[in-house]
C-alpha cells in the first residue's frame, strides 16, 4: 500500500510582503541610494563636528592652529618681498614715492595691498599713471608714467610746473630753472593751459619779446611783451585777435613804437594806448601847437 504524506506542514508563500516590497522599491530609487551612500556619512561627520565645535576652547584652539598654518605659508621665502624697484621716475619723484608708501622690508607679499599702493602713488602730482606688481625674486616693481612739464604757472603761492592739461607737476624754486617753458600767470590760468599753449604757439613771431601770458579774471588773456607792452585779447577769438596784431605789427611796426597797450577786446574797435613818455610828449606838442 502507498504511504500517505502528512499534511501538517504547509508550503510558505514565496511572494514578499507589502512592506518588504516597498522597501525594495525605495532602495532602487537613485536619490535614496545616493543619500545613504553620501548624505548619511556627511550628516554624521557634520553632527560630530558641531558637537566638537560646541566648546569655545576648542574653537579658539582651531582658529589659532589655522592662523599659524596660514602664517607659516605666507612667510615662506618664496613669498617674501625684499625691495622696491621704481622705473620711469626721477630721483626726486622716486624719493617722494618711497616716503608715501613707507614699507618696511622684508614683507610677505600677502600683506601688500597693491590697490592701496597704486592709489597712494597715483595721488602724487608728478605721477600721471602707475603700475604696481610683485616680480619674481621678491621685488616690488613700480612703473611710473610721469607728467611732462609743459608750462610754468605763477600763482599766489609761487611758481610751479604744470603739464599740457594744467595738472600740477612740481614746485619750482625759480623761473630760470625752466626758462625753456612758457610762463603763464593769473588765477585760473592752470585750468586754461591748453588754450594758453595755443596762444603761445600763435605768438611765435614775437617769441624774442614775449615774457608771458596772463589770465585776467579767469575769462581772457593778456600777452605780455618786454618794455611793459601788453596785447589785451578778447574772451572769444583770442588767437584770431592776436594774429591780427602780429599782422599789423609786420605791416606798420606798431609794437616797435611807444605803445603800452593794444586793446583787442572789442573786435570792431581795437585801440592803442601810448606809454607815459609818449603821452607827455604828445601833450607838449599839442600845447606848443596851440600857442
Amino acid at each position: 500500500m502507498r504511504a500517505i504524506r502528512p499534511q501538517s506542514r504547509l508550503r510558505l508563500d514565496p511572494a514578499p510582503s507589502r512592506l518588504a516590497w516597498r522597501l525594495q522599491r525605495l532602495m532602487l530609487t537613485p536619490a535614496v541610494r545616493v543619500g545613504l551612500r553620501i548624505g548619511l556619512p556627511v550628516a554624521l561627520v557634520a553632527a560630530i563636528g558641531l558637537v566638537w565645535l560646541g566648546s569655545a576652547d576648542r574653537r579658539a584652539a582651531l582658529r589659532d592652529t589655522v592662523l599659524e598654518m596660514r602664517r607659516a605659508v605666507e612667510n615662506r621665502p618664496v613669498f617674501m618681498v625684499h625691495m622696491m624697484q621704481i622705473d620711469g621716475a626721477s630721483a626726486e619723484v622716486a624719493e617722494d614715492i618711497r616716503e608715501a608708501v613707507s614699507i618696511d622690508f622684508p614683507l610677505s607679499s600677502f600683506d601688500l595691498d597693491l590697490a592701496e599702493l597704486r592709489s597712494l602713488i597715483k595721488a602724487l602730482d608728478p605721477v600721471k599713471a602707475v603700475a604696481v606688481r610683485v616680480r619674481p625674486g621678491g621685488v616690488l616693481q613700480v612703473d611710473i608714467d610721469p607728467r611732462t612739464p609743459a608750462a610754468v604757472w605763477r600763482s599766489r603761492e609761487g611758481l610751479s610746473t604744470v603739464d599740457a592739461n594744467g595738472a600740477h607737476v612740481a614746485v619750482l624754486a625759480g623761473r630760470s630753472l625752466r626758462a625753456d617753458l612758457p610762463l603763464f600767470a593769473g588765477d585760473g590760468a592752470d585750468r586754461a593751459i591748453p588754450e594758453g599753449l595755443a596762444l603761445y604757439q600763435a605768438a611765435a613771431p614775437l617769441h624774442l619779446r614775449l615774457r608771458g601770458i596772463v589770465r585776467i579774471a579767469e575769462r581772457r588773456w593778456d600777452v605780455v611783451l618786454d618794455k611793459g607792452q601788453r596785447i589785451m585779447l578778447p574772451e572769444t577769438g583770442a588767437i584770431e585777435a592776436l594774429e591780427r596784431v602780429i599782422a599789423l605789427d609786420g605791416a606798420q611796426d606798431i609794437l616797435g613804437r611807444d605803445v603800452a597797450r593794444v586793446d583787442m577786446r572789442l573786435a570792431a574797435r581795437p585801440t592803442v594806448q601810448m606809454n607815459q613818455d609818449a603821452t607827455r610828449e604828445w601833450w607838449s606838442i599839442r600845447q606848443l601847437s596851440g600857442q
